[in-house]
């Protein structure tokens, strides 16, 4: 091979190798040249949300939008549906971070019938579980626009997030690694902390509600009611409640106005120890639609605050936040905020309920009578004439069909009605058969057992019967 052979074979070489870079990767879309070795999928984003001025998020044909405030030098993001009020920055701040650091980790699904599957489908159907995030410009333009879906959440150690995501008008789905977490609940961006003063602070609380003044002083280190001084007992627990009122305050929800709610249920004047002081109007909130006529109604609060000293600063950073703003607080900051003397008051102990009386034991039963040996067979009440067979030498007809009557025959004993029992005998001197098994008596009926009313007694007297002698009648008594 000479060299100029060599030297040929070489710049073809270059040139395919060019060429398949320059129809290959070169023409592939940014995101996918760059998915395998987790490259950022938008790597010149950071510098542009510098101009961002509104966030907006679709889910289920809702819009939830965000809007960059500029009052006098000091920018909020505030919620549109709720008037502007301020949201979570530091929420919304990772959010806009975790765009700027997603990175596409692996190609999925093109197809649109298994969006849902990742969660990235149409998010303005009724069902998605997918949001449209898009971020703009104070022009209205789009800086960056991207579906969002599932997230997953790696519990191991140092192991990064990662989520579905697609460009809108893109069919090709990614995973993304990255913390990004996208919400449309509005509920769930308000910032919903009203203010913080530490019960400790509190030096004293006037209350008006209607013609009643309740007014608390801070002595030996707790709030006490000074104001009636004669008042009943009171609660020292509830009492705490008052002086924390204003700690930790938060809302449930919130609404711009700048005329005062009706319904006003008092008003309190909160003052510290070092010269900040709050007032709180208190308004009963008109039912919700929705609500059950047993349910309670949320409360309604405005706030103002002023201060002096070293507390301005404070004072003016509050009054800023909260003019202009009426607060949904749940029923129960009533008793703390408004309290009334009835809130206060310890409740009466109940009385303990009476002891049961014992119960009386009933008398033991009297001891069953001791066994009776049985008596001695009574006579027969019937006349010694034996019954009349109709064949001779049979055995007598029974007065009831089927059962077995006297016997005929002289000195035979008759068939008990009963098995086992010995029957009455029609011939004078044989034992007459009781009713009732094992106990004797005398047939009331020719041919059949005769009825003892007694054990042991004659059906005639109730006296017993002496047994005859053998072969002979027995002799029945009077």
């Amino acid at each position: 091979m000479t060299t100029r052979t060599l030297l040929v074979l070489v710049v073809l070489g270059a040139v395919a190798i060019a060429g398949g870079w320059y129809f290959g990767v070169a023409t592939m879309p940014g995101e996918q040249s760059t998915a395998n070795n987790g490259k950022l999928m938008f790597p010149d984003l950071a510098p542009r949300l510098q101009a961002a001025a509104k966030v907006e998020v679709d889910h289920q044909g809702q819009k939830l939008v965000i809007e960059k405030h500029d009052t006098g030098g000091h920018v909020r993001w505030g919620l549109a549906s709720r008037d502007g009020y301020p949201v979570q920055e530091t929420r919304l701040r990772g959010m806009l971070t975790a765009l700027t650091e997603l990175r596409l980790v692996d190609q999925r699904t093109a197809d649109p019938k298994e969006f849902a599957t990742l969660g990235v489908e149409d998010p303005n159907t009724p069902t998605a579980n997918s949001n449209l995030l898009r971020v703009l410009d104070a022009s209205g333009r789009t800086i960056v626009a991207l579906i969002v879906g599932h997230r997953r959440v790696r519990t191991g150690g140092n192991v990064p997030d990662e989520v579905y995501v697609r460009r809108p008008n893109d069919n090709q789905s990614w995973l993304a690694e990255g913390s990004l977490e996208v919400d449309a609940d509005p509920q769930l961006w308000l910032d919903r902390d009203i203010m913080n003063i530490d019960h400790s602070r509190i030096a004293t609380v006037a209350v008006t509600r209607g013609a009643a003044t309740l007014d608390f002083t801070r002595t030996n280190g707790k709030l006490a009611l000074t104001v009636p001084a004669d008042h009943p007992k009171l609660d020292d627990f509830k009492l705490q409640d008052v002086s924390r009122a204003l700690e930790l305050l938060t809302f449930d929800d919130v609404h711009a106005g700048t005329a005062p709610p009706k319904d006003r249920i008092g008003t309190s004047v909160f003052t510290t120890s070092d010269g900040l002081t709050v007032t709180a109007a208190v308004y009963q909130a008109p039912p919700k639609p929705n609500a059950t006529p047993v349910s309670e109604h949320e409360l309604l609060a405005r706030f103002s605050v002023s201060g002096a000293g070293k507390t301005t600063a404070e004072a003016d950073r509050l009054q800023a936040r909260l003019s202009g703003w009426t607060y949904e607080l749940g029923a129960w900051k009533e008793s703390s905020l408004v309290p009334s003397l009835g809130d206060l008051t310890t409740a009466p102990s109940a009385k303990p309920a009476t002891p049961a009386a014992p119960a009386t034991m009933s008398a033991p039963a009297a001891p069953a009578a001791p066994f009776t040996k049985p008596a001695a067979p009574a006579a027969s009440a019937t006349s010694a004439t034996p019954a009349t067979s109709a064949t001779p030498g049979a055995p007598g007809a029974s007065a009831t069909p089927g059962a077995p009557g006297a016997s005929a025959t002289t000195g035979a004993p008759a068939t008990s009605a009963t098995p086992g029992v010995p029957g009455a005998s029609a011939t004078t001197g044989a034992p007459a058969a009781s009713a009732t098994p094992g106990a004797p008596g005398a047939s009331a009926t020719p041919g059949a057992p005769a009825t003892s009313a007694t054990p042991g007694t004659s059906a005639t007297t109730g006296a017993s019967a002496t047994p005859a002698k053998p072969g002979a009648p027995a002799a029945a008594k009077p």
